[in-house]
């Protein structure tokens, strides 16, 4: 085993002191070392609870005859982040997520590994770290939380109380009603109850065959969801030190494809565009946005969950069948999902949806009475993003698919939420909002207050917007991004100005501004990128470091 480095020969003997002394015993020496990655944080709604889930695990591999080593991983809360210098940390978490439980298991040199996040981009975070290490691993998140119910029996969710406060902010809704929404929008423990960023990421883990079927739609603090736990906690110990269930042999190119194809079905966070081309990278697969738009012309969107204009939620797909039910519907198309790829099981994604069934097509929709016929997401190129872009088309309203708007231009996201929020932006306009991106925010921020804010104020059909940045799993409308090159590197949306047309059209896969050529290069020659004063020495690190997200932002390593 990979752990006997530490624990074997009379040379180690300092070592076995050391291991004594956190309790371990002469038995203990001969058994495996299982790594538990815990990101329990306090904060954060689906985290909190992680520290009991963390001693659920421990017990279970002590029973299974392996010796626990839990750690633990910062995270991030992207709601608390959301709106404020806050979210510029965001994204860069991730980084310092994959590096920890690479850190953490090759300095201690443990035979496989147990992780148990949750939200956004710790799951990604802990999938890279995961990969460098490439010994067995299997994932269970902390699940989803339920959906709020106002009092008229109305299901709603945390996009429900950022939208409620652009309603409020125009008075069309009384402060004991955005109360009870603040209230009962968030009624329990767990990840955002729609398909937002974290529970699209759970959902993907499954799909790729490295946590257990379930892992993304079975609801947290449930009795089902600790059985989850206790089983995926003995797997681990099960394939401790087998060659065949490393992580890149059960992670590679058919597992990503796999996660392609749940993430169109189901009209998943823009965000796992950008998690999955960094995780690709760390797999070594090769994955590019034209790849990811190949996929998305093969697969039906056939399952509509909130926030993209549904009032589905994560409980309700696990009740109609969960993930083996979408996969084995869309595979009765063609070859697009690869049923041979393995999984953490030990069965193939085949074997695993063999026995699946829809059981309510209200939810999960047939083949053919799909919301589409391509995926619930797309990427968009042109001359504003000559790299691509990205858009949640599942969120997207029928009369904005093909939309032509004014450009109304800002330079920071506080400019737009200010811009929008003094009446500025108005019907007929495309918002506009650059430096924003992985460099130039640094950090590329969520941009989740200025769409609510659109939609909030009923210009959800008659405005787009366009920026460099991301956007939050609960965004919706006509909002494309992960705009590349990024105007901080001196990208085309940079060159954008106040009353430019500028055009979205989401069947020809299409981002364009109406501007000629011989413009485009006059300002191009005169364009000096702008450079944010930045006091965090971690962001400026960062942003010297960073690729934009064409590239999955994930950080550069040609040192050599």
């Amino acid at each position: 085993m990979r752990s006997d480095t530490v624990k074997k020969g009379f040379e180690r003997a300092p070592h076995r002191s050391l291991l004594r002394a956190v309790g371990l015993k002469d038995e203990d020496f001969d058994k495996p070392f299982i790594g538990i990655a815990n990101s329990h944080v306090d904060i954060i709604p689906g985290h909190f609870y992680l520290q009991e889930y963390g001693r659920i695990a421990k017990d279970e591999i002590r029973k299974a005859g392996g010796v626990p080593f839990e750690f633990n991983t910062i995270g991030v809360d992207d709601g608390i982040a959301m709106g404020h210098q806050g979210m510029l940390y965001s994204l860069p978490s991730r980084e310092i997520i994959a590096d920890s439980v690479e850190t953490m298991m090759n300095a201690h040199m443990l035979d496989a590994l147990l992780c148990i996040p949750n939200c956004d981009k710790i799951v990604p975070g802990m999938v890279m770290g995961a990969l460098r290490v490439d010994v067995p691993t299997v994932f269970c998140s902390g699940g989803p939380m339920k959906a709020g119910v106002l009092s008229d029996g109305t299901a709603i969710d945390l996009n429900t109380a950022f939208e409620a406060v652009a309603k409020r902010a125009q008075g069309k809704m009384t402060d004991a009603q955005l109360y009870e929404i603040e209230c009962k929008a968030c009624p329990s423990g767990g990840s955002c109850s729609g398909m937002f960023t974290a529970n699209s990421m759970n959902v993907l883990c499954e799909a790729m065959g490295i946590a257990l079927p379930g892992n993304g739609t079975v609801l947290a603090l449930t009795p089902e969801r600790e059985a989850l736990l206790r089983r995926a906690a003995r797997r681990t110990v099960e394939i401790a030190g087998k060659e065949e269930f490393r992580l890149k042999r059960i992670l590679g190119a058919d597992a990503v494809q796999n996660a392609l194809v749940v993430d169109m079905a189901m009209g998943g966070s823009s965000n796992t565009v950008l998690h999955l081309l960094a995780i690709a990278r760390e797999a070594g697969v090769k994955l590019e946005l034209r790849d990811i738009e190949a996929v998305a012309g093969k697969v039906a969107h056939i399952a509509k969950i909130a926030p993209s204009l549904s009032t589905v939620h994560i409980e309700d797909v696990h009740r109609a069948g969960g993930v083996p039910a979408v996969l084995k519907e869309v595979a009765r198309r063609g070859d697009v999902v690869r049923t041979g790829a393995r999984t953490v099981t030990g069965e193939t994604i085949g074997d695993r949806i063999a026995g699946a069934e829809v059981k309510d097509r209200e939810v999960i929709h047939s083949l053919e009475k799909a919301y589409s016929p391509v995926g619930g997401l797309a990427v968009l190129f042109g001359n504003l993003a000559p790299e691509g872009a990205v858009v949640k088309t599942a969120g997207i309203q029928p009369s904005m698919r093909k939309f032509t708007g004014k450009a109304i231009c800002f330079d920071s996201q506080d400019e737009a939420i200010a811009g929008i929020m003094g009446g500025k932006v108005k019907a007929g306009h495309f918002v506009v909002i650059r430096y924003e991106g992985p460099r130039g925010g640094p950090g590329m921020q969520e941009m989740l207050a200025p769409t609510s804010l659109i939609m909030g104020m009923g210009l959800g059909e008659s405005v787009g917007l366009v920026t460099d940045g991301r956007f939050s799993g609960a965004t919706r409308g006509a909002c494309v991004g992960h705009v590349s090159p990024e105007a901080a590197e001196g990208g085309p949306i940079g060159l954008v100005q106040d009353g430019d047309p500028v055009t979205i059209d989401v069947e020809s896969r299409s981002l364009t501004l109406g501007v000629d050529e011989a413009e485009l290069a006059r300002r191009r020659a005169a364009f000096r990128p702008r450079k944010k004063q930045v006091a965090s020495k971690w962001l400026r690190r960062y942003a010297a470091l960073v690729t934009n997200a064409s590239n999955g932002a994930v950080l550069r390593s040609d040192f050599d």
